[in-house]
């Protein structure tokens, strides 16, 4: 897995993870990075700050000492939380069922589950609008 620090061309700055470099590149040459915060597709790797090595050894990641990171998991937990309370599970039938909501061949409710690359890539294709489900571990 690799981390990059993205940016948008409004100037939103994220991170977000890849299996490798190529898996990067194949997705931003798919037109299926956007862009957290606005959903722009303009997005470009940003600077990146490495990993601090600390006295004692152990290494430390410059973000992880940022001010509102706790805040940020715990909003996006509640967020996870929230969805799972509130949406429909429908497992590995999300981007037909997506797709219904859609083009209104059914009524407008929240739905949650799973979609393989091609799904993904069909749905963003065909319009549909979506987000990942944050899984936010509780230690990070």
């Amino acid at each position: 897995m690799i981390q990059y620090s993205l940016q948008c061309s409004k100037g939103h700055r994220f991170d977000a993870w890849f299996k490798s470099a190529a898996a990067y590149d194949d997705q931003k040459a798919r037109g299926i990075v956007s862009c957290a915060q606005c959903g722009d597709g303009q997005v470009e790797k940003a600077p990146m700050a490495p990993n601090v090595a600390r006295k004692d050894g152990e290494r430390l990641p410059v973000s992880a000492g940022h001010a509102d990171a706790a805040r940020m998991r715990e909003l996006l937990r509640q967020y996870r939380s929230k969805v799972m309370e509130e949406a429909d599970y429908v497992g590995d039938r999300f981007a037909e069922e997506a797709r219904k909501i859609h083009f209104e061949e059914v009524e407008a409710r929240g739905i949650y589950g799973e979609a393989s690359r091609d799904d993904v890539a069909g749905l963003i294709e065909d319009g549909v609008d979506f987000l990942p489900l944050p899984d936010i571990g509780d230690d990070n």
